[in-house]
């Protein structure tokens, strides 16, 4: 499943985002375990936020706990990051992944594919 990214943007610290994911041509990640990573410039790609198949069950960076929060709509198609409380340290590219299973994980290397990652910069 091919996926995409959006939403990211420039923004001063304190500031909110909404970054948004959905499967390319009319796939359905609507039963996939999804998750955010992120990649900081020479930095290696970090987990962020998971969610499971139904929503029920989802899981945080400890750098994020608090302040992001993931979500998805099923009949949408579609899965969100909803950043708050944006910090400088947040700045890095955001990709979208979704994995075979219906769970998430923050293991990268666990994941089947991803979305081509949006840019979030966040200014002092």
């Amino acid at each position: 499943v091919q996926l995409q990214a959006f939403g990211g943007g420039s923004v001063q610290a304190g500031g909110s985002l909404r970054l948004s994911c959905a499967a390319a041509s009319r796939r359905t990640i609507s039963n996939n375990g999804m998750a955010w990573f992120r990649q900081a410039p020479g930095k290696e790609r970090e987990f962020v936020a998971g969610i499971n198949w139904n929503g029920g069950t989802t899981n945080y960076a400890d750098s994020v706990k608090g302040r992001f929060t993931i979500s998805r709509d099923r009949t949408k198609n579609l899965v969100y990051l909803q950043m708050n409380s944006l910090e400088p340290e947040d700045t890095a590219v955001h990709y979208c992944a979704a994995r075979s299973t219906s769970v998430s994980s923050i293991f990268a290397s666990l994941y089947d594919n991803w979305g081509q990652g949006t840019l979030v910069t966040v200014s002092s």
